[in-house]
């Protein structure tokens, strides 16, 4: 068995005169982490292994539900291939990963995590919303041989405010 935690990026500022990758996080954006950062904590999982986009409002995004979840920052491996919008890069990555990992939580962008969501989930998902997180199991030994898998379940800001 397998479980995928995907989480985006909060809600990013456009205030800034900074490339993509520098945008940091609104207010909104921090706050909507921390909820539900907090609702995952309660669900009693925990990632044997965190990876981030190098994007700094998916790294910080990170950073956030690390201190809810009480993980060192330090076990966050950051992750080229995650600053990804499309998804493909993303699913090639996934589909590498070490066999001994269980529960893997990734920190991205859309469209790729709403586009994964909905080819290896078993629930359709419009739009997969800033500081969402959705959680799919796979019952497969192997990552690279996940497909079809089970949304266990899905936590969004608008449903804790």
């Amino acid at each position: 068995m397998k479980t995928l935690i995907l989480t985006r990026h909060a809600k990013s500022s456009w205030e800034y005169d900074v490339s993509d990758k520098e945008r940091p996080l609104k207010k909104r954006g921090v706050n909507d982490a921390k909820l539900v950062s907090s609702a995952f904590k309660e669900r009693l999982l925990s990632p044997e292994t965190v990876f981030s986009s190098p994007a700094n409002r998916a790294l910080s995004t990170c950073k956030i539900f690390m201190n809810t979840l009480n993980i060192p920052e330090t076990d966050i491996e950051i992750i080229p291939d995650l600053y990804d919008f499309g998804g493909e890069q993303v699913i090639r990555f996934l589909k590498k990963l070490d066999e001994d990992y269980k529960n893997v939580m990734i920190f991205g962008h859309n469209h790729a995590f709403t586009s994964i969501c909905n080819i290896f989930g078993d629930k359709f998902i419009d739009n997969l919303p800033t500081s969402g997180l959705v959680v799919i199991d796979f019952n497969v030994n192997s990552w690279s041989d996940i497909k079809n898998g089970t949304t266990r379940f899905m936590i969004f800001p608008r449903d804790l405010k």
